[in-house]
């Protein structure tokens, strides 16, 4: 469960890096000790946002559910890619119309 909280924080990070030519224009974050929400938004139409909750406290099947979804736009087509996703105790699980499915 550490790991995915780690993963998903340095991911939010990452995603919130803004490139030199960006800024980022909308920051919004709430943590409390058994949820936490955020978003961000950066001046090139790159957006994140995540919602976490701990679910089973206190048993050994204790573990945090994160559901969130990001976004960009490529620079050279002007397309929109989106991801939705959940990490939860089975893993990472993303999806989107331009990832493949099996």
């Amino acid at each position: 469960m550490k790991f995915l909280i780690v993963f998903v924080a340095l991911f939010a990070v990452a995603l919130a890096v803004p490139r030199p030519e960006t800024e980022v224009v909308r920051q919004d974050s709430e943590v409390g000790p058994e949820s936490f929400q955020f978003a961000s938004e950066t001046s090139d139409g790159s957006k994140h946002e995540a919602q976490g909750q701990l679910k089973n406290k206190g048993s050994d099947d204790e573990a945090i559910v994160v559901r969130g979804s990001y976004s960009w736009t490529d620079e050279k087509t002007g397309e929109t890619f989106t991801v939705n996703y959940v990490a939860d105790e089975n893993g990472y699980q993303p999806q989107g119309a331009h990832l493949p499915v099996a």
